[in-house]
């Protein structure tokens, strides 16, 4: 898990220091109101995929554009919070040119004091700080929720997703350039797992110790007295890893995936590679549960 984390850190510094804004006006509270171009808004909301099941809450509305265009050119439902009570009076302005009232709010609200719980889809163009502190309480969102952020990610948590635009009508910070990065939330897979599977017709027990960094998931696995490991990924609550042997130890590659319910995966396991591979069900069960590895960049030791 150290090394995904190296790796990680070390590309958000060089996006971080590229994309650092110098901020012309400044709204109340912590945040900052720069806007985001009508280019990157469309790019975010096509990258989440939003739709019309989709609600979704918006950090920091501004004028209100990110909420008003999902709702207006993808039919979902939004919330824009905001404490800057200008901003707010024209975001409604807008909502009614556009024609949005009956799927958009304005919300006058510190963002840390928000209640995101009923979010399908959040978004933000927060400082790095600011997403460092809102990311605890995103991570407790139903796995599944996604997340878009205009030029800065979440520190240790990793995109899922990220692109960059060349936006010749950007005017502040790295101007003609925007990040765009997206995350699903991630289910919780930490713990002791145990399972048997037939291999070539025989039983053999299997056991997978899963530590888990945000969506990526490794650690230590047995298949019979074989010692491997493992290594592999949480979207929402769909599993997917590889089991392959630890130094010396001889195991054929494993590829297993699955869909986490409460205490169980089940899903299929694929044995080998190339031709001679097999594929049959798979089903583990959770005796120990664990949590989740704590980033290097916690906010406030926590």
């Amino acid at each position: 898990m150290k090394l995904l984390k190296r790796l990680w850190v070390g590309t958000c510094v060089v996006a971080f220091a590229a994309a650092a804004p110098s901020w012309a006006q400044t709204g109340k509270g912590d945040v900052v109101y720069v806007p985001t171009p009508q280019i990157v808004v469309d790019e975010m909301l096509a990258m989440i995929k939003i739709n019309a099941n989709d609600y979704l809450i918006d950090l920091g509305s501004g004028d209100g554009r990110f909420v008003i265009t999902a709702a207006k050119k993808f039919g979902a439902k939004a919330l824009g919070v905001d404490l800057d009570t200008y901003l707010l009076k024209i975001a409604n302005e807008n909502a009614r040119k556009e024609n949005v009232n009956d799927r958009v709010t304005f919300r006058e609200q510190n963002l840390f004091e928000t209640d995101i719980s009923a979010a399908t889809v959040v978004s933000t163009y927060l400082l790095p700080e600011m997403n460092l502190k809102l990311r605890s309480k995103i991570m407790k969102l139903k796995p599944g929720t996604r997340v878009v952020a205009h030029d800065y990610s979440m520190g240790d948590w990793y995109p899922d997703e990220q692109k960059t635009l060349i936006v010749p009508e950007k005017k502040v910070g790295n101007a003609g350039i925007s990040y765009i990065f997206s995350w699903v939330v991630p289910a919780l897979v930490a713990g002791k797992w145990q399972s048997t599977i037939n291999v070539g017709g025989k039983d053999v027990p299997y056991e997978f110790d899963m530590e888990q960094f945000f969506q990526n998931i490794d650690g230590p696995a047995r298949a019979g007295g074989v010692t491997g490991e493992m290594r592999g990924k949480m979207t929402a609550e769909q599993v997917k890893f590889s089991l392959t042997g630890k130094g010396s130890q001889k195991i054929e590659r494993h590829e297993f995936q699955g869909q986490l319910a409460g205490e169980t995966i089940t899903g299929t396991v694929r044995i080998g590679e190339g031709a001679t591979a097999r594929q049959s069900a798979w089903s583990a069960k959770r005796i120990k549960r664990g949590e989740l590895a704590r980033a290097q960049d916690e906010p406030d030791g926590k």
